[in-house]
């Protein structure tokens, strides 16, 4: 393929990203206003409460994606007395830049979220703020909403804190290169070893998620390894889609970041305000994963059971590594999507029955969900002992959108990595792969490729297939525009 034949398909990529966006009701593009809005920001928010705290000597650091410039969070750790320990997690203060009804943030709760295509991406807030004034970048002075953990030797939590605080990001660490490192299995990274202490934290943080996890998944918490493809481009040829995978270091913030909203949620409950929750309260197919575990040589129980569940996936996982991301990717489609959902005073929400936790809350990335923007409005607010700043009705509302908008966003991705799959597999038309079902109902059977990672329809041959089913296609036609890709099955 030629530079030019590159150049004109990333082209034809971010045309068609573009159109999808348009067509599932999202802003692809900030307004005049919004522009107008950004270029009277001349600066990161400043520290103007006496009782806010300076935090700029701790050992914070950012792990994230490589590519990564909209930080949200910070993290560091400290060990106390008696096998106790702290972690401090740091959530950007979006809304000490961008107040609400202003015309930035209409556009946000308009979007609801960033928008990560394979062809570009479509940030909630602009880039000038996303990643520079209300990131918390390398080396900057940043306001912060600070939650604090003390955990027990076993990561059971003895207590929290929430406060405002100035923070600095010491370090910027990403996932792959650390997780390499914290296995055994790559050179430190070099950002660690340029400031003393900070390997110590870093495996402090590392074994405080560790205990986390466990005892989540004690509780009942699910244990997913899906496969997420990420695009790798020669310049502007799509080469291939990789496969992601979990690892220690995501795991980190995975695990920090559910336990801080956890703090949050129960923050608010505490002080009598409403708040936005995140759950998947009953599995969609509940009967369709008991027949995969029977598949599996496995019994569940009759009634949706978070722990049973658990146990089973643990024994797949053991029994089968290399296909337990298929296994977890059916299960995930079988348990259906979250929603937002308001939580009253004194009125229980219902939890989240693949986190294995009651309280839960999103709250850790303002920069990029408008959910954590509300969240982190509301938790000020009690903080400071303001008025709720959103109406009931209001935030009724809003958590119908945001779950509308999430689910519309999580389309686009998927239809514009349809085109760039489609793109790839152009030139294969009559190979034979093998695959796994990952859909079946009346609007059609669809089939996700085991090499590369990607998802297509079944056109013929889909008689009997159903969730979790192994099979073997054969590939029958592309279309890219559409991000069209038919299999019929080999038999």
């Amino acid at each position: 393929m030629t530079n030019t034949d590159g150049r004109q398909n990333r082209y034809l990529l971010k045309k068609i990203a573009r159109q999808v966006m348009m067509e599932r009701g999202f802003f692809p593009d900030f307004s005049t206003q919004a522009i107008a809005e950004l270029d009277g920001i001349h600066g990161p928010a400043t520290l103007t409460e006496e009782s806010a705290r300076d935090l700029r000597n701790l050992l914070w650091c950012s792990i994230d994606n490589d590519d990564s410039c909209d930080l949200d969070q910070l993290t560091v750790a400290e060990a106390m007395p008696n096998g106790v320990a702290k972690v401090l997690v740091a959530i950007a203060d979006v809304d000490a830049v961008v107040k609400k009804q202003s015309v930035l943030d209409d556009h946000a709760r308009q979007n609801t979220t960033s928008v990560y295509t394979v062809a570009e991406t479509f940030p909630m807030l602009p880039e000038k703020l996303s990643t520079d004034l209300t990131s918390l970048n390398y080396g900057s002075d940043r306001l912060a909403i600070v939650i604090e953990m003390v955990l027990a030797g076993d990561g059971s939590l003895q207590s929290s804190d929430l406060y405002g605080a100035t923070v600095r990001n010491r370090a910027k660490l990403a996932y792959n290169s650390l997780a390499a490192w914290l296995d055994g299995n790559g050179p430190m990274p070099q950002e660690i070893g340029t400031v003393k202490g900070f390997e110590e934290n870093l495996r402090l943080q590392d074994h405080l998620a560790q205990k986390l996890k466990t005892l989540r998944y004690v509780h009942g918490a699910l244990d997913f390894e899906t496969i997420e493809a990420r695009p790798v481009f020669d310049g502007d040829e799509l080469k291939d889609l990789k496969a992601e995978k979990k690892n220690r270091a995501k795991e980190i913030i995975e695990d920090f970041m559910i336990a801080a909203n956890g703090v949050t949620a129960r923050y608010l409950a505490s002080k009598k305000y409403m708040s936005l929750r995140r759950v998947v309260s009953i599995p969609k197919r509940w009967d369709r994963i008991i027949e995969l575990a029977a598949e599996q040589g496995s019994t569940l129980p009759m009634k949706p059971d978070s722990k049973a569940l658990e146990q089973f996936l643990v024994s797949a996982k053991a029994a089968d590594p290399l296909r337990f991301p298929d296994l977890s990717l059916s299960v995930i489609k079988l348990l259906g999507s979250g929603e937002y959902v308001v939580e009253f005073p004194d009125e229980a929400a219902p939890g989240h029955f693949g986190l294995a936790v009651k309280d839960y809350t999103h709250s850790t990335a303002p920069n990029r969900r408008f959910p954590d923007m509300i969240t982190q409005r509301i938790l000020k607010a009690a903080l400071g002992g303001s008025p709720m700043p959103y109406s009931q009705d209001e935030l009724v509302e809003l958590a119908t959108h945001c779950t509308q908008k999430e689910n519309d966003a999580k389309k686009v991705e998927r239809l514009v990595a349809k085109s760039a799959a489609a793109m790839l597999l152009s030139s294969k038309t009559g190979e034979q792969f093998d695959g796994i079902v990952t859909g079946a109902s009346d609007k059609g059977t669809w089939v996700r490729l085991l090499h590369p990672p990607i998802e297509g329809r079944l056109e013929s041959g889909f008689e009997g297939m159903d969730v979790g089913h192994g099979i073997r296609v054969q590939l029958v036609s592309t279309n890219v525009e559409r991000g069209y890709i038919d299999f019929k099955r080999v038999v």
